[in-house]
Parts: C-alpha cells; sequence; structure tokens
C-alpha cells in the first residue's frame, strides 16, 4: 500500500512551545514508519518554519523548560517542500497554533489536517466566548467577569470583590497549559495576578473558586464524535492547583487517576456533557474536556482543549488507552479522521455557476 504522507507540525511562538516539542516527540516516535512516510516541521519562536530530518530534530535536556529545536539538524523550509503531503498533524498547542491562526493557514492552501477547524479552535482557545458560548447552550460553567487591558482601574478591582470570594482564580483568555493562570488569596495577590495575566493576553478572567475534583474527559470524532471513560486529576498541595509546574515540570506536582472512581450514572452525565460541549464548540478530530465535579454530584465545564498534550503519559491519550485505544491505533484514527474531513470538504461546491 502506499504511505501516507503526514507533516507533523510543532513548536511555535506561544508560551507553550516547549510542550509542543515534547508532545511532537512522543507522536513522532508512535507514528508507524510501515503506513506513514512523516514530514517534520519545527516552527521557532521568532515564527520560522525549520524541516527536519527522522532523527536529532530536538535538543533533549533534563529540564522540559529546556527543551528546544536542534537548528543544526533542521533546514529553512522552501515553498514546495510541502507539496505532497497529504494530511497534517499539528501538535502546536496555544496561540498561534491551537486559535484557529494555524488552521486557517491550512484552510486557505486547501490542506488536510488532524484537529478542530477555524471556528472551533478560535472559540475553544478564546475562555470568555467558549464559556457564553456554553451558558447558552445550558452547558453549566463556573461564574466568571472578563475585562480588558484598557478596561483595567481601582473600580474593576472593587467589582471583583463584590462579586466573589476569595480565593479566585486570574486567567488569560487566550492561553492554554495553565500558562499565566494564578489562585489569589487576597487582594494583593489578585493585583499581581492580574499584572501577570496582562503579559500574556489583552483580555482575562477572574473565575469563582470551584471547591470539587477535577475530572477530565477525551472525545474523539468529526460528526458522530465519542467520549473516554473520564480520569482524575489530584494536584498536590504542594501546587495549589494544577499549575504549569505540575503538569509538565515537577513529577510529584498530581496524580491521574485513570480511570477516575465514579458511579456509572456520573460516568455517563460526564460522556454526555463532553460531547455536548464538543457539539457546541464546532469541534472535530479531538478535544480534551475539563471538568469540576462537587461533593453534591454537581457538574461544572472549566474548559476544552482542541490540541491538547500528547506526550505518551498526557492525559488525553491515557484515558484512550484506559478507554481500550492504544496510542498508536489513536493516531491512525486522528489521521482518519482529518482524511474523512478532508474528503467531504473537497465534495462540496466552492462557486455558484449561471
Amino acid at each position: 500500500m502506499k504511505k501516507i504522507k503526514v507533516c507533523l507540525l510543532f513548536g511555535g511562538k506561544s508560551g507553550e512551545h516547549e510542550v509542543s516539542l515534547q508532545s511532537a516527540k512522543s507522536v513522532y516516535e508512535a507514528l508507524d514508519k510501515k503506513k506513514y512516510d512523516v514530514f517534520l516541521v519545527g516552527i521557532e519562536k521568532s515564527g520560522k518554519w525549520l524541516l527536519g530530518n527522522s532523527s536529532n530534530y530536538l535538543l533533549n535536556s533534563s529540564d522540559p523548560k529546556l527543551i528546544k529545536l536542534n537548528k543544526a539538524k533542521m533546514k529553512e523550509i522552501t515553498p514546495d517542500a510541502l507539496d505532497s503531503v497529504d494530511v497534517f498533524f499539528p501538535v502546536t498547542h496555544g496561540t498561534f497554533g491551537e486559535d484557529g491562526c494555524l488552521q486557517g493557514l491550512l484552510e486557505f492552501t486547501n490542506a488536510g489536517y488532524v484537529g478542530a477547524g477555524v471556528l472551533g479552535s478560535s472559540v475553544g482557545m478564546d475562555k470568555d466566548v467558549m464559556k457564553r458560548l456554553l451558558k447558552q447552550a445550558g452547558i453549566p460553567v463556573p461564574d466568571f467577569f472578563v475585562f480588558q487591558k484598557s478596561e483595567y482601574s481601582p473600580k474593576i478591582i472593587k467589582q471583583i470583590i463584590l462579586k466573589f470570594k476569595f480565593p479566585v482564580f486570574v486567567k488569560p483568555a487566550n492561553m492554554g497549559s495553565s500558562v499565566g493562570i494564578s489562585k489569589a488569596n487576597n487582594i494583593q495577590q489578585l493585583k499581581k495576578a492580574i499584572s501577570d495575566a496582562f503579559s500574556y493576553d489583552t483580555k482575562i478572567l477572574i473565575e469563582e473558586n470551584v471547591t470539587g475534583r477535577e475530572i477530565e474527559c477525551s472525545v474523539l470524532g468529526n460528526e458522530n464524535p465519542k467520549a473516554s471513560l473520564p480520569g482524575e486529576v489530584i494536584p498536590s498541595t504542594k501546587h495549589g492547583f494544577y499549575s504549569y509546574e505540575a503538569k509538565y515540570i515537577d513529577e510529584k506536582g498530581a496524580n491521574l487517576l485513570i480511570p477516575a472512581k465514579l458511579p456509572l450514572k456520573t460516568v455517563q452525565k460526564i460522556q454526555d456533557l463532553a460531547v455536548k460541549t464538543f457539539k457546541t464548540l464546532e469541534c472535530s478530530g479531538m478535544a480534551r474536556v475539563d471538568f469540576f465535579l462537587k461533593k453534591d454530584g454537581t457538574v461544572f465545564i472549566n474548559e476544552i482543549n482542541t490540541l491538547p498534550g500528547f506526550t505518551k503519559i498526557s492525559m488525553y491519550p491515557k484515558l484512550w488507552e484506559a478507554t481500550g485505544i492504544p496510542y498508536s491505533k489513536l493516531l491512525d484514527k486522528l489521521i482518519e479522521l482529518a482524511l474523512e474531513k478532508k474528503k467531504q470538504k473537497d465534495s462540496l461546491r466552492r462557486s455558484f455557476k449561471i
């Protein structure tokens, strides 16, 4: 059989650059080279695209924050280098890679690609728009308050204090992997957290603290998506919440219980809400939906990740593994879904003839 030509896209200009490199390493190693010819395209933090060979395209480090592209083993890409690619596989977490920018470029070139389209990607990245759409669809989300950097003043601080009780979470509207997120226990911490969040985005959210279990569920599919068994994240008390450090730096930053110990009725409720969230936000291919589960059984959607972490120990693939789809087969399915979506789009009329 003719091999499918897959271009693995990774790196990028976001604060999740290093996380993306870790995901790319795992995906590349797991792709079946008997089925796929794999092109490696690393995007520098400057935005330059580099084409890599099949080995030594990353400079590894014992510190995950220091993993980087091995420029000596890569060359600047030429316009025709990727003409023969059948499907692009982005693992470009965060801004410019997960927010619809890259997806728009791929759509413009009529390329097939893994994951959500322009709309699903952009809505999924913007926590403000995401939560407003979910609320409109009757999907429960924690109470939140949004403001722009240009609106920030002492009056905003007063509004926050009147609306919420401490602690609160402060989040950049467009960022993932908990980058720029802080937990504030008092006014001083709140002001510092706001300043930090505004270094990543011009729009931020203040969100109520929901006391409960952190549950995550993976979704896979296009028009008829399916949900995995849910898993539970138990952050260590050292970090206070599932921060960037807890996720990627500290090996003991959190315990992952896969699958989560939940009653069947609760599992089904979470799976149904995960699929409903996926559909409401116009997603396709894959997404991880994160929940808060309170003691009384109340469930809130925290957020959706349309290009979730994809290392071999990341929650998205681990949940599917527990559900019965191993890592390499999951990659096969995602590529199959991307080609299916491309075929469907190619069948549509692009112009109107009189």
